[in-house]
């Protein structure tokens, strides 16, 4: 039904302890969303925004230019590669292709970008993989790029045009950080407030001496409103300034935030299980040939 392996993924999804984890998926016949759902409900996990961790190695990093701006992921196997200079400027370079042409799939990216996926391979050694990208291109707008942890976590923005430059920037970062999924409340599917709102109720009537039902009803409104400040960009508070939201933070400025992409590198995909001694031996191995 499961294995051993499946318990300690999902231990690195949720933080939660192996047992808990083991019983999760025995409750739930081994279906992940569901064991997440059932820790969560015993109040054993955060919401499902840490499911996404680090998994494998690679860069994200952007390039602007005329107005398009462009987001992408390159996947290849170890941090020794991914830190060196010969990846980081194949993955510019990706970065630079997408702005410059008409690429609309990823399919067609991958396609396009064969031979040079395959030079760079037999140059780096390793494995190498186009992940995903985005291109956003100014339309009586405004687009900037912010890059994190020298290309762990990127982040592209379209914001109205009158946006200051370091608004935009702070917007940016913002996101970066605080991680949210949408722009404001209104984007929210109705069926993902109905299912945490299920999830939330479960909880109260998980605690000990849980409350009478109408005050728990009241509890889980309360709980929502945090759960858009995890979710929505324009109800978090602002990193710089925690007395005020983004939403009055753009207000000052009478700016506002179309849409937004932010790609953490790796997330949802599994690391090799490799030791840092034996990654270290493996390159010493390279260099010996």
């Amino acid at each position: 039904m499961f294995t051993s392996q499946d318990v300690m993924k999902l231990r690195q999804m949720t933080g939660v302890g192996m047992m808990d984890c083991k019983k999760a998926l025995e409750a739930t016949d081994g279906n992940f969303d569901e064991a997440i759902k059932f820790l969560r409900e015993k109040g054993m996990a955060t919401a499902a925004k840490k499911a996404g961790r680090i998994a494998s190695e690679g860069l994200v990093l952007s390039y602007k230019n005329n107005g398009v701006c462009t987001l992408v992921e390159v996947n290849c196997e170890t941090d020794f590669v991914a830190r060196g200079d010969q990846f980081k400027n194949f993955v510019t370079g990706v970065a630079e292709y997408v702005a410059n042409n008409n690429i609309n799939t990823l399919e067609e990216l991958v396609a396009a970008k064969t031979a040079d996926v395959n030079e760079a391979i037999a140059k780096i050694g390793e494995k190498i993989a186009i992940r995903r990208f985005v291109k956003y291109v100014e339309n009586n707008s405004t687009v900037d790029s912010y890059i994190h942890m020298g290309g762990k976590i990127g982040v592209v923005v379209e914001a109205s045009k009158n946006i200051p430059a370091e608004v935009i920037h702070d917007v940016a970062l913002q996101i970066a950080a605080a991680k949210p999924s949408y722009v404001s409340k209104d984007e929210v599917p109705q069926d993902e407030i109905a299912k945490e709102k299920e999830i939330l109720k479960a909880q109260a009537l998980n605690e000990p001496n849980p409350k009478p039902v109408n005050i728990i009803e009241k509890m889980v409104e309360g709980r929502i409103n945090k759960y858009y400040k995890d979710v929505c960009l324009l109800e978090q508070p602002f990193v710089k300034n925690g007395d005020m939201s983004i939403a009055q933070y753009l207000k000052a400025s009478n700016a506002s935030i179309i849409r937004f992409t932010r790609f953490e590198m790796g997330e949802g995909l599994e690391k090799k299980q490799d030791d840092m001694a034996s990654e270290v031996q493996a390159q010493l191995d390279k260099l010996k040939k």
